[in-house]
């Protein structure tokens, strides 16, 4: 029986819990202001499936800054962003849900400002809801988007 160090046991657990976590997947995007250096200033659309509900797509709208800072990746994206979650084929829980769970995470400063999405299990109406928000280590933007996707009565969601 081999035996791991405690550290070698966190770094693991850590590994699977990235790997649980959402991938977006840039649908589009428009270009909102011109820069004569580096990439335009624009909005971007990017797309995840829920890494643990099967059938729900999110799409999360966000500022992009460009610029010669946006090229390089110093620049702050703007804390704003809209959230549209939907079902796009037949729900399926793949495993028992906490009643909160951040399912989505992305890095918009060099430092500490995070774009960050988190399910959230409405037992009582048998929903799915989805908040977007973000934070900085020190004080976060109130601005938020929220949206909800209703599964099937028959359906109960398995929680934890």
């Amino acid at each position: 029986m081999t035996h791991r160090s405690p550290l070698l046991r966190a770094l693991l657990g850590f590994g699977f819990a990235l790997a649980a976590t959402a991938q977006a997947e840039t649908v589009g995007d428009v270009d909102t202001a011109f820069k004569l250096i580096g990439p335009d200033h624009k909005i971007v659309v990017e797309a995840y499936d829920d890494p643990k509900v099967t059938g729900v797509t999110c799409y999360v709208s966000r500022a992009k800054t460009g610029g010669i800072k946006g090229a390089v990746g110093l620049a702050e994206d703007k804390a704003e962003a809209s959230i549209a979650c939907r079902q796009v084929g037949p729900v399926t829980v793949t495993q028992p849900l906490p009643k909160r769970e951040e399912v989505y995470s992305e890095r918009l400063s060099i430092l500490f400002k995070r774009l960050r999405v988190v399910r959230m299990v409405d037992a009582k109406r048998n929903t799915l809801v989805y908040l977007t928000y973000s934070d900085l280590l020190i004080d976060g933007s109130p601005k938020n988007s929220i949206t909800a996707v209703p599964i099937d009565r028959g359906t109960p969601i398995p929680l934890k």
